[in-house]
């Protein structure tokens, strides 16, 4: 009885999705008070000496970008407001508002190569760009 119990629980795990399985990691870390992430042995959790020991999630791969304009240069202005406009479905008076009120964010959760394109545009025009 008790190996078929763990062979039906390791066939139940083969079936999650890898968020699934993330979110099991998490709430067995929560529920037992474990961090999965620092082990003594490969397929080891190690119990945590204090409950006040934080738990430091999984850091996963990042998949949206936001393209944030940093700096406008006065002369490249007008330039970088018509780019602004180019790539987003702002009237000329929120553009501009955009443009004057610097840091900002033009795009929020693109895709990487979506995030690159934008900033080179911006760039291009005179602008100082980050990706977060």
């Amino acid at each position: 009885m008790y190996m078929t119990k763990i062979e039906s629980i390791i066939e139940e795990l083969k079936s999650l999705t890898l968020l699934e399985a993330a979110e099991l990691v998490k709430s067995i870390e929560t529920t037992f008070d474990v961090d999965a992430s620092s082990t003594s042995n490969a397929g080891m959790m190690v119990m945590s000496a204090s409950k006040d020991v934080n738990v430091t999630p999984e850091v996963e791969e990042k998949i949206e970008f936001d393209v944030v304009l940093e700096e406008v240069p006065a002369p490249k202005k007008i330039a970088i407001l018509k780019v602004v406009r180019s790539i987003t479905t702002l009237g000329l008076k929120e553009a501009k508002d955009l443009v004057e009120t610097v840091p900002k964010s033009v795009k929020e959760a693109i895709s990487k190569e979506d995030a690159e394109e934008v900033k080179k545009k911006l760039e291009d025009a005179g602008a100082k760009v980050s990706i977060k």
